[in-house]
């Protein structure tokens, strides 16, 4: 498997059903190729840098997957069937995928790293706070 990226602009008037089918569908596409999807992410309405279609603004939809080219050759052709999507681009962005699942251990210890902290650094503000008092205390004893 490969993992690729598509960025898919939309008609600003297709609804969010429509929408929803056209991600639902491209899903579809890549689990039916034993891909898999890894991130789904919806920039929503941007204007054009210009005209496509004579549409001033358009949709967009980030979908990032890992699968086969037969996925991706099949995800741009219903792209270039309906007459919702205005443009897409598809790019590989891996030869090789291996789901990688030292990743998400790697991130739950991330998260539970940075939980931690702010204990830790409460306790050694105060360690700094107490030699300050200890040597304002020496100071005055010495006049």
């Amino acid at each position: 498997m490969r993992r690729y990226e598509t960025i898919c602009i939309i008609r600003p008037g297709a609804g969010e059903d429509k929408i929803g089918a056209i991600v639902d569908k491209t899903n579809d596409i890549i689990s039916q190729s034993q891909g898999t999807t890894i991130q789904v992410d919806h920039w929503g309405l941007k204007k054009l840098a210009y005209l496509i279609q004579k549409e001033q603004q358009g949709y967009y939809v980030y979908i990032e997957y890992a699968g086969k080219p037969e996925a991706v050759f099949e995800i741009e052709r219903i792209y270039r069937i309906d007459d919702q999507v205005l443009k897409y681009m598809t790019v590989k962005t891996q030869d090789t995928y291996i789901p990688d699942p030292e990743e998400d251990k790697s991130e739950e210890t991330a998260e539970a790293v940075s939980t931690e902290e702010p204990a830790e650094a409460s306790v050694s503000e105060t360690a700094v706070d107490d030699s300050a008092s200890e040597e304002v205390e020496t100071t005055e004893d010495s006049e």
